[in-house]
């Protein structure tokens, strides 16, 4: 039952009594029965009316849809009953034999000069084994920073940093004991403006130590900017710890060509991933120098990886067990690993490290604001002619910002024939970055959608068709001089000029009462897709069930798509494939699930494993049915000889091959197909957003009143499942752009480190969401599929700003637009 029907199970409602965020309840897909969509171009409630084709199925290489017996049929998630019923065990839930529970202890300085502890009344606590700091963990320092300082060392760098790590045979003498520790420091300087800190004679966030960027972190998530480094020609100061710059044409002459000019300053704040399950992990000793971890994590081998590097020892003596994840959004890949595998091995003994709200708020990796500054020129007949932006990243205590993909993402939903782009990253005392749903691309698309609704103003134009003129297509060159491939943006916003909610913003339709007016906004957003190779496996089983082995973790039904992609490729019933998720130790590889490349990478693999094994499936049947395998068909649960009668002489049942393949004796080998992949080209999703709101001149209160989005997905291959992600999506950008963000005053401490300061967007907020899913295949997909979790996240504060300038006249600049900002803005 989706959010955006309106509906909600008892477990659903529960939650909302209680007060739980709104995108919280889309934690689980719908449980509807199964039916087969008839309309394969548009999926939703606006469907096309002549229900034929692809919109670009004639392009070169498209080809056509196909008949399909599973993939487009609405399949509930397969994880969803243990879910909903409260059956599922995470990793706070592992029972583990000695196990010891641990609990930071966290600085209040945001920056300060560590000079030790005293941990000698924690230590008479009865139940405390141990009160850890830095010094006794074994690292080897050959990690990634934010690794290597899982506890501060000399330099405190913000406020809510880990500096010493009680352990305890009980979570109660573990909390008491952190309680009592005494961190003793000295105060230094505490850098908070990233402005600021840009100035040469700035005052530095890191003082005694430094911090290098993690790449491979922000390679996995598909965030590389692929500009370019200028040789520094400004003078700034050490706090700067990254930069990059993308040029294309004459800045100069573009701007000499336009006719009219827009631009604006824009600010976003840091904002918490909003998972239900905090950070956690249990590490268990083997008691040979390696460790078994069972982690809340979104990357199998990235963790591996990390833990490895930190402790300096081989990645085989390390064993990951990636445990069903309660929401991660690209929040979780090995923060706190590190730290509780250095805890067991320091006490010897297994520990479980879980964060509670507060220490999520304030220790993990949010994602980082900034400030946004753009200018664009245009001619007279709707054509830009140059964009200019200027980007600077808060990374916090760590450099990781999302600030390269921001700087794509400015230029990146447009043909700007001439741009220039330029971003910062400034070190800040301010807890480290993370990724969050599409890193860096919500608060680029505020700040350019901006821009673009305040050129079409300035021209007169309807600003989706001034969208429209501008918007790229297949061959088009990027912002970081690679072209475009196939892409459907420009069907998104066709779909979104012909709604009725726009139809009524044209017609001049929206309300006006008193101190209450109601605006129509539009916005685009896109994702480049991420790439990581993959493997995957495809065995059957002495019962006639395919197991289909994995190294991807699911976060949000993959596995379920990826039963449907192996029962499709194979042709058999979708209720004889399972999908299961090997540990670390004899996994295939796969990336991390974030970055919208799952199905698109590991979804290849499973649809070529199961290729694999059908080619031994029918080689197999032939010699018993004495029939050539090409003219053998699987269906349903058995070969049979085409075009002939179903009986036993022309017919065998996939359970009667398993049989075949087992036991002393038999004639044949195993099924065991092996699919693997190395995606060389992204397929890049786009969206379309409409946002119909109701402003409160009085207060600045903005209601979120009815939604539409649009997006090309390439394929939907689970049309409920696809439909769940941009739901959510929606809800958590309703979030960015109304409530949430994470506050720190001047002396870098954080005001808002509990759910009673930091608002998350409830059920009671969420209007109406109505999905439409354009379907523009791409060449490489599993079935034309593309990644579909990034891009409904970016348009919804650029949409609902845009709706708010509609209602009110007034350009939002800020994110999130709070009552009180808004009421200033309007008294003006």
């Amino acid at each position: 039952m989706l959010l955006s029907q309106r509906v909600l199970c008892k477990a659903a409602l529960a939650a909302q009594a209680r007060g739980y965020p709104a995108y919280w309840l889309c934690a689980v897909a719908c449980q509807r029965p199964k039916q087969p969509d008839t309309q394969p171009v548009v999926r939703g409630s606006a469907q096309p009316s002549s229900g034929q084709g692809y919109p670009c199925a004639e392009r070169e290489g498209m080809g056509s849809m196909g008949e399909t017996h599973v993939i487009g049929t609405r399949m509930p998630r397969a994880d969803a009953p243990a879910k909903l019923r409260g059956q599922e065990r995470f990793a706070g839930d592992l029972p583990v034999h000695g196990l010891l529970h641990a609990r930071p202890v966290l600085s209040l300085q945001a920056h300060a000069r560590l000079n030790g502890i005293d941990a000698s009344a924690a230590l008479a606590v009865p139940g405390v084994v141990a009160v850890l700091t830095a010094a006794d963990l074994p690292f080897s320092g050959g990690g990634p920073p934010r690794a290597n300082e899982s506890l501060a060392r000399t330099e405190i760098v913000y406020a809510g940093q880990p500096v010493a790590l009680v352990i305890a045979e009980s979570e109660a003498a573990a909390e008491e004991g952190a309680a009592l520790v005494e961190i003793l420091a000295d105060d230094l300087p505490v850098v908070i403006d990233p402005l600021a800190a840009m100035a040469p004679d700035a005052a530095l966030a890191r003082v005694l130590t430094k911090a290098s960027e993690d790449a491979t972190e922000a390679a996995m998530h598909g965030v590389a900017a692929g500009g370019v480094v200028d040789a520094p020609s400004e003078r700034l100061s050490a706090n700067v710890s990254g930069r990059t710059h993308l040029h294309m044409g004459d800045i100069a002459a573009g701007f000499a060509k336009a006719d009219v000019t827009a631009e604006g300053s824009f600010s976003t704040a840091w904002v918490h991933q909003g998972y239900i399950e905090p950070q956690t992990c249990v590490a268990i000793p083997n008691g040979m120098g390696g460790l078994t971890l069972h982690a809340s994590t979104q990357g199998l081998f990235r963790t591996r990886q990390l833990v490895a590097q930190t402790l300096g020892l081989p990645e085989d003596r390390i064993r990951i067990v990636a445990m069903p994840v309660g929401g991660g959004f690209g929040g979780k890949f090995g923060l706190v690993e590190p730290l509780t595998a250095g805890a067991a091995l320091a006490v010897g003994r297994p520990v479980r490290l879980a964060f509670t709200r507060s220490e999520d708020l304030l220790a993990s990796n949010p994602a980082s604001g900034g400030r946004i500054e753009v200018k664009i020129g245009a001619r007279r007949d709707g054509r830009v002619t140059a964009l200019q932006a200027r980007l600077v990243f808060d990374t916090g205590a760590y450099p990781n910002s999302p600030m390269a993909a921001a700087a794509f993402a400015v230029a990146g939903c447009y043909h700007f024939p001439n741009l220039d782009v330029r971003g910062y990253e400034v070190l800040t005392n301010r807890l480290g970055p993370g990724a969050y749903r599409a890193p860096g691309n919500p608060q680029a698309s505020f700040a350019v959608e901006a821009v673009m609704d305040d050129l079409a103003a300035q021209l007169s134009m309807d600003p989706i068709a001034f969208r429209l003129k501008n918007v790229p297509v297949e061959g088009d060159p990027r912002p970081d001089g690679k072209v475009w491939p196939v892409i459907g943006l420009q069907e998104c916003l066709q779909r979104l000029s012909t709604h009725p909610l726009w139809q009524k913003r044209c017609a001049g339709g929206t309300a006006t009462n008193g101190r209450y007016r109601e605006g129509i906004g539009v916005a685009v957003g896109g994702w480049r897709g991420g790439l990581e190779p993959a493997a995957a496996f495809c065995n059957l089983d002495p019962a006639g069930v395919l197991t289909i082995v994995v190294g991807a973790v699911d976060l949000s039904g993959t596995f379920t798509t990826f039963r449907m992609i192996a029962a499709e490729t194979l042709g058999i019933d979708y209720e004889l494939i399972r999908v299961v998720s090997a540990d670390s130790s004899n996994a295939p590889i796969a990336g991390g699930s974030g970055g919208s490349k799952i199905i698109y990478t590991v979804g290849q693999a499973v649809q070529r494993a199961a290729l694999d094994a059908k080619a031994q499936i029918l080689d197999l049947a032939s010699s018993v049915l004495e029939a050539a395998p090409e003219d053998l068909e699987i269906a349903g649960d058995r070969v049979r000889v085409k075009g002939m009668p179903s009986e036993p002489a022309y017919e065998i049942s996939i359970a009667r091959i398993a049989q075949l393949t087992i036991g002393l004796g038999a004639r044949y080998a195993p099924i065991s197909g092996r699919g693997t992949g190395a995606q060389t080209a992204n397929a890049p999703g786009f969206s379309a957003h409409l946002a119909r709101v109701g402003v409160d001149l009085d207060t600045g209160r903005v209601d979120v009143l009815e939604y539409v989005a649009t997006q090309d997905v390439g394929r939907a291959l689970n049309p409920a499942a696809v439909e769940g992600q941009i739901t959510g999506a929606v809800v958590q950008g309703i979030g960015w752009g109304l409530y949430e963000q994470i506050v720190h005053d001047d002396s870098g401490q954080v005001l808002s480190g509990s759910l009673m300061d930091y608002a998350l967007p409830k059920a009671d907020v969420v209007p109406p969401i109505e999905t439409v899913l354009v379907e523009v295949p791409s060449p490489d997909g599993p079935f034309g599929a593309r990644g579909v979790g990034e891009p409904p996240v970016i348009p919804v504060a650029a949409a609902i700003a845009n709706a708010i300038q509609n209602a009110t006249g007034v350009r939002p600049t800020a994110m999130p637009m709070t009552p009180e900002s808004l009421w200033r803005a309007l008294v003006k």
